[in-house]
């Protein structure tokens, strides 16, 4: 079961290029060099059998002729003579009785006489592998005839197996050093081979994955290598770019939640500081008008003291300013009503300049309108717009009396912007995240309700527009309100 589960998931690429190439080729290469081995050792001793039967059939006439005529001392030198070629262990001649006539190298063989004889009646040429003296050997058998055709005798000629064995280790030594050989260089280019072409094209993808891991989201994989290794690389990469794209978007849609939470916060709280504020400045309203009634009915009083005339007078002063607040906090109570009308834009500008002309004029400052050379067209509620206009104009001639309050509009794209700035002393860095919540201010107490702004800011969203604090061309505060552009040139109703 662990040869199975090794054999089916090995640890690594290289252990699979081991273990299902290098070894089903080093066993095809074994088998295959077995089977040729095999081949070359029986090729070698079916020659090494030919040169012994070569050297029977050579003398075997000489021995023929020796054996009919009974000449012992020719018989002798052939068998002699035979020695001297190739590796010949023994030579042996028989008679027809099968008895040894004569012998030559090695001791008398212990054959029987029986199957001599059997050998000889049957006239065949054979070869056999047997033991003399307890040596194996191998035997080629020639019968031996007369002149007239009758077989006579019976020639034995024999080579040591341990020739044989010799040539076979031989072989089998070289063909187990070449086969090393072939094995190792095959090895050795098969892992060279995978290192080039496929390994460290691997382990560069692994180490960019490591540091995609570790953090690095930025990092991404080296199209280098094989086109397998290619395609992958750019799938983790194209992986990568998705899932950053995801992140921005989801970070992006958070954030786009979040504004509009604050938002929604924003609004609840000004909703419900607006019906506070409204409802407390319809209550104030009624008895401030009967105390600046009365303070006027007093006034006409021929017979009024100085004294008590200059503290009435205080006294309608102060009413004066508590109206401005109630009319401010019923500005910032009351809610849009009215529907929204295509306006000109100059309309609306000259409108609000004219009415805080007599405060610029009080102030000694200067209003400077800039319009473009067209007519610029928005769709807003004019009475509450002029009235954001007026507060924006207010507040930068409070800021820069004696100075000069700039009044410009423009086209931007799809957008109708107006700018509203003074060469005053500007606005801290830190009052400007709370410039437009209610009741914020940074004159000195008892100069400002902190309403103005916040009431431009709300009619200002009430139009589908925006506005903000920039940086303008003079040194003092900015204010830039952007509004939806109608393009279309009506006449003004």
């Amino acid at each position: 079961m662990t040869h199975v589960s090794i054999w089916q998931r090995p640890a690594s690429l290289r252990g699979a290029l081991l273990l299902k190439v290098i070894v089903p080729l080093m066993a095809i290469m074994f088998g295959f060099s077995s089977v040729v081995l095999w081949t070359v050792e029986r090729n070698s001793e079916r020659r090494l059998q030919a040169e012994v039967e070569l050297v029977a059939r050579a003398v075997r006439l000489p021995l023929s002729a020796s054996l009919e005529k009974n000449h012992e001392r020719t018989l002798q030198q052939v068998l002699e003579s035979v020695l001297g070629v190739g590796r010949v262990y023994g030579a042996y001649v028989y008679d027809r009785d099968g008895k040894l006539a004569a012998y030559a190298g090695a001791v008398e063989p212990d054959q029987d006489e029986s199957a001599i004889q059997q050998l000889t009646a049957g006239g065949e040429r054979t070869g056999t592998y047997q033991r003399i003296n307890g040596r194996p050997v191998y035997s080629y058998f020639v019968p031996l005839e007369e002149s007239g055709g009758q077989i006579n005798g019976l020639l034995q000629v024999t080579r040591r197996w341990g020739d044989f064995e010799r040539d076979i280790r031989r072989l089998r030594l070289i063909a187990a050093g070449l086969g090393g050989l072939l094995a190792g260089v095959a090895l050795l280019v098969i892992l060279l081979g995978h290192r080039s072409a496929v390994g460290k094209h691997l382990q560069q993808l692994a180490r960019s994955m490591e540091r995609v891991a570790a953090g690095e989201r930025e990092h991404r994989a080296p199209r280098s290598g094989p086109q397998e290794i290619v395609v992958l690389s750019g799938a983790l990469n194209q992986m990568l770019d998705s899932i950053a794209a995801a992140e921005r978007q989801v970070a992006e849609q958070q954030a786009r939640e979040e504004q509009l939470q604050a938002r929604l916060r924003q609004s609840q709280q000004l909703a419900a500081v607006g019906r506070l504020a409204a409802g407390v400045a319809h209550e104030l309203g009624s008895p401030l008008s009967v105390i600046d009634g009365k303070a006027q009915r007093v006034l006409r009083d021929d017979e009024l003291g100085e004294t008590h005339r200059r503290a009435l007078l205080q006294i309608r002063q102060q009413v004066a300013r508590l109206s401005a607040i109630v009319r401010q906090l019923l500005d910032f109570g009351r809610a849009a009503g009215s529907p929204l009308r295509k306006v000109p834009a100059e309309v609306l500008a000259h409108s609000a300049a004219a009415a805080v002309a007599d405060e610029l004029a009080a102030l000694q400052v200067r209003l400077e309108l800039q319009a473009p050379a067209q007519t610029l067209y928005c769709r807003v509620d004019p009475p509450r717009f002029e009235q954001a206009l007026t507060n924006l104009l207010r507040n930068a001639a409070q800021a820069s009396p004696g100075g000069l309050v700039r009044l410009r509009w423009w086209r931007a794209g799809a957008e109708l912007m107006l700018q509203v700035e003074d060469d005053g002393p500007g606005i801290a860095e830190s009052n400007r995240a709370a410039l437009f919540e209610p009741f914020f201010t940074t004159k000195p107490v008892g100069e400002g309700s902190g309403l103005g702004l916040a009431v431009a800011h709300g009619v200002v969203g009430e139009c589908g527009g925006r506005i903000e604090l920039i940086d303008g061309d003079l040194p003092g505060a900015a204010f830039r309100i952007a509004l939806p552009l109608i393009d279309e040139e009506v006449e003004h109703d």
